[in-house]
C-alpha cells in the first residue's frame, strides 16, 4: 500500500511531494492502524487561504484535500511519518 502526501502553497507556491510503501516498513502495522483510524469521509472542504499551506493526501481508495488549519492531530501524525519515512 502507498500513501502519497503533497504540499502545495505557501509563500513561493512550490510542490512538494512524499511518499511511502507501508508494506516496506518495519513497523507496518502501525501504520495501517493509523490509516484505518482518519476520519477520510469526515474532512471539510476549506477554501485555501493566501500564503498557506494544502495538503492532498492519497491512499487508495482514500484521498483528502486539507487546508494548513485541518492540520493536526492524526492528520499530523501521517504527513510527519510519511515525510519522514520519504526523506531516508
Amino acid at each position: 500500500m502507498k500513501v502519497v502526501v503533497s504540499r502545495s502553497g505557501g509563500i513561493a507556491g512550490l510542490r512538494v511531494t512524499w511518499d511511502v510503501q507501508v508494506d516496506e516498513q518495519p513497523d507496518a502495522a502501525s501504520w495501517m492502524r493509523l490509516l484505518e483510524e482518519l476520519p477520510w469521509d469526515e474532512a471539510e472542504d476549506i477554501a485555501p487561504m493566501p500564503d498557506r499551506y494544502v495538503y492532498r493526501i492519497r491512499c487508495a481508495p482514500h484521498e483528502v484535500v486539507l487546508a494548513e488549519p485541518q492540520v493536526h492531530g492524526a492528520w499530523k501524525d501521517l504527513i510527519d511519518r510519511v515525510r519522514a519515512a520519504s526523506e531516508r
